[in-house]
Parts: structure tokens; sequence; C-alpha cells
């Protein structure tokens, strides 16, 4: 790849919290050679309240965050290369283990499953759930670390795209911590 800036799009289902928490911090520690978005495919329409607390209590701008659609970056135009947006990478952060339908992203971005439990879906006290906020957080922030240092001057694709792979499998975070 041989690019200075890339767009990335995190997809999943609610896009209130996981992806939402990916494009902040992709946003923060990926600039300025990245710019992050989020979307769902069936989006809740409001950020999660946990989600907004914690990145406002890590010092993340939070103002333009908004639960939306990834229709918006779909079809003619943005999200296709033939529009003012152009999509370099899709990642989708949804929990197919615990049966979520995760949304496939057409077109030529390259694309990897970086699937997390869903925070939003955790039960018990009120620590023990926003506890699993910032684990999610946690996490994400390990993967984007590793995504954001690939040398990608010197990947071909197929050794990028095995990379991206490598990153969302279970354990890659903890394993390169």
């Amino acid at each position: 790849m041989s690019t200075d800036r890339y767009t990335v799009l995190f997809l999943c289902t609610g896009n209130s919290a996981r992806s939402v928490i990916a494009e902040a911090i992709l946003n923060r520690i990926g600039n300025p050679r990245f710019t992050a978005l989020s979307a769902g495919s069936h989006p809740k329409g409001a950020v999660h309240p946990y989600t907004i607390d914690l990145l406002k209590g890590l010092n993340h701008p939070v103002d333009d965050l908004r639960s939306k659609s990834w229709d918006e970056f779909a079809g003619p135009g943005p999200g296709t290369g033939t529009g003012a947006l152009r999509l370099d990478f899709v990642f989708t952060v949804c929990d197919d283990a615990a049966g979520e339908a995760c949304p496939i992203w057409p077109g030529q971005p390259m694309s990897a499953h970086w699937g997390l439990p869903d925070p939003a879906a955790a039960t018990g006290s009120e620590a023990v759930r926003r506890a699993a906020f910032a684990e999610t957080y946690r996490m994400l922030h390990q993967r984007i670390s590793i995504f954001v240092n690939l040398p990608f001057s010197s990947l071909d694709r197929l050794t990028l795209q095995k990379h991206l792979h490598d990153i969302g499998k279970p354990g890659a975070d903890e394993t390169a911590a």
C-alpha cells in the first residue's frame, strides 16, 4: 500500500459502543495518517452513555460521535472510491461468537474481523458494566496500536492482509502487549 493517509471504517451491529470506541482511539493515535469512521448494520441511534463517559474520561473528543448506519458509506460516492471518500480498511468488531450478525463490507477496501464481546450487553452492577467498556477500550487500543505501527510501505497486499487478520485473533492483543 502506498499512500500517506488511510481511511478506516469500523463496523458493528449497533454502532453504540465498540465501533465508536475504535473510531475515537484511531482518530487519536493514528492522527494524521489515519481517519477513522464507524457505523452499524442496525444502528441504535445513539451512542451508549457509558461509551461517552469512558471516552470523555480519557480526554477523547466526543461531540461529533454518533450512531449511524453503514448506508452512509455504501453505494455510489462515499465509500466506493468513486466519490469524496475512499475507504482503505474496514474492520468488523462485532462478536460473531455471541451470535451477532456481523456486517459484510463489499468492495475493494482491505478488511478483517476483530470481534469483541459487546460491552453494552454486560450485566451486573454498574461497576461491572462500566468495567466491560473499559476492557473493550483496552483491547481495541492494543489492536489499533499494533495496526498503526505496521510497516505499510514495505508490505505487499497479501502480507498486510495476513497481519490484519492476525491482529483480530483471540489473544493477539494480549501477546503483543
